[in-house]
């Protein structure tokens, strides 16, 4: 990554006499008035606390992907031919080492992670058809995986014979023991009566409820037990948390960029770590440059808007401009969202679903259990009126109780209701003391639910 701007000497005179004793260039870092320019596009009077589920690209990235919009519509056979894949290249190449990647042909660019699981998945799908994996061999997953995750593997692994083994992730959450022992469990159930584990999806990060998965962990495990692939869905991870595709270990990882790494959407980066399983990994989209490597087939599936892909040296630019650039991003981001979610627990009497340290940029809080959350449509109706009502976009999580009784709105302390709260350089203490006291409204109105 490129250092931030240096401020150059003031006292260097016009006639460039500089034989005085110069100090060392301090660091010009972003200021506040800055980062608010940036994000002055934002709808005013909204408190944007979501930025999990779509992230926020600044003034300044927008800028540039205009700029590279109107390159190919001033010319586009020039730009096709001439400059669409050396800068598709030069994306990929900063993406393999901001990931620690071997090769940067190990690095694809795709649309976003819904692509790459299909991807993935339709490999899976092609070996239980061509009969190299077994009818009812297993796809080992977290009951919390995406929604189009699932989706991808009825469409393409169980109705060629595969069978799906679904590990439910404990929460509220403790400990990663936690995760480990039900995650061991779901891995012995695929093993049984002698069938095989073909592929184990690990979320690193899962989205409802928000918890970092330990996904080295898992994937020792799954080289421990004999799973034959490993993919981990890591939507959330690239500019929220570390990742390091060597050290994590898995055969394929996907992170989008649009999310947290302050792209426009939708982009996404699919790793595949090279292995003779390689050149069979195709892009669901065929273009002419079928089987010329995912790579390749990816920088082109027809004519489109490929400038989301383009932009990603000049984020990094944007990214260096904050003190301690991508890692001083995430801590700062990590430490505000724990810091606001505490206060929020401490304001209405509950808690986090899960410890700090397994907390992203992102954290669930419970909600005091008069507002009666009693299903995901109670979850669905709060987070609309929170929306109309406060100008407060934030999700709302309903999570049944471990015992499996879902009990009255009662006042009786069992949370069922969860707020999933995130922070991005953008985001004020406004924004959740706003949400603090909307809560609280509802609840000195004696509003549940099933009213709104």
């Amino acid at each position: 990554m490129d250092p931030p701007t240096k401020i150059e000497d003031p006292r260097a005179d016009a006639n460039g006499d500089n034989n005085h004793v110069s100090k060392k260039p301090k660091l010009s870092f972003i200021s506040e008035p800055e980062i608010r320019q940036e994000f002055a596009h934002h709808k005013p009077g909204i408190a944007r606390i979501n930025n999990g589920s779509f992230g926020s690209c600044p003034a300044s990235i927008i800028a540039s992907q205009k700029r590279w919009q109107l390159r190919f519509l001033q010319q586009p056979d020039d730009f096709f031919f001439n400059h669409l894949q050396r800068q598709i290249l030069h994306s990929r190449t900063i993406i393999k080492d901001l990931i620690n990647a071997d090769h940067v042909d190990e690095v694809s660019i795709v649309d976003n992670a819904t692509t790459a699981a299909a991807i993935v998945l339709q490999n899976v799908g092609w070996a239980f058809a061509d009969g190299r994996f077994q009818k009812g061999d297993a796809v080992v997953m977290l009951h919390c995986a995406f929604q189009a995750v699932k989706k991808s593997i009825e469409a393409y692994v169980t109705r060629a014979g595969g069978s799906v083994i679904v590990v439910h992730l404990p929460f509220p959450v403790n400990s990663n023991e936690e995760i480990i022992a039900e995650f061991r469990k779901g891995l012995a159930r695929g093993k049984a009566n002698g069938k095989k584990v073909r592929l184990a999806i690990i979320d690193h990060i899962t989205s409802m409820p928000c918890v970092v998965i330990p996904a080295r962990e898992l994937v020792k495990i799954c080289r421990e037990e004999g799973v034959e692939r490993v993919f981990v869905d890591a939507a959330h991870a690239i500019g929220s948390i570390h990742v390091d595709v060597k050290e994590i270990g898995a055969d394929f990882y996907v992170s989008n960029l649009h999310k947290w790494f302050f792209c426009p959407p939708s982009v996404a980066f699919l790793y595949c770590r090279k292995s003779p399983l390689s050149p069979d990994l195709h892009h669901p989209v065929v273009s002419h440059e079928y089987g010329n490597g995912l790579a390749i087939e990816s920088a082109w599936i027809g004519t489109r808007d490929y400038s989301s892909q383009l932009v990603v040296p000049d984020v990094v630019e944007f990214i260096n401009r904050f003190e301690g650039g991508l890692e001083g991003i995430q801590k700062r981001n990590h430490d505000a969202v724990v810091e606001m979610g505490t206060m929020l627990a401490k304001a209405w009497g509950t808690n986090l679903g899960s410890p700090p340290e397994m907390c992203p940029s992102m954290v669930m809080i419970g909600l005091p259990s008069r507002l009666g959350v009693l299903s995901d449509d109670d979850a669905l109706k709060l987070r609309t009126h929170l929306r109309d009502h406060f100008g407060l976009e934030v999700p709302i999580h309903f999570q049944m109780t471990r015992d499996g009784e879902i009990r009255a709105a009662d006042g009786d302390g069992c949370i069922t209701g969860y707020v999933r709260i995130s922070h991005q350089v953008y985001n004020t203490l406004d924004d959740y003391v706003r949400l603090r006291d909307a809560i609280n409204q509802l609840l000195s109105d004696g509003a549940v639910c099933k009213m709104l």
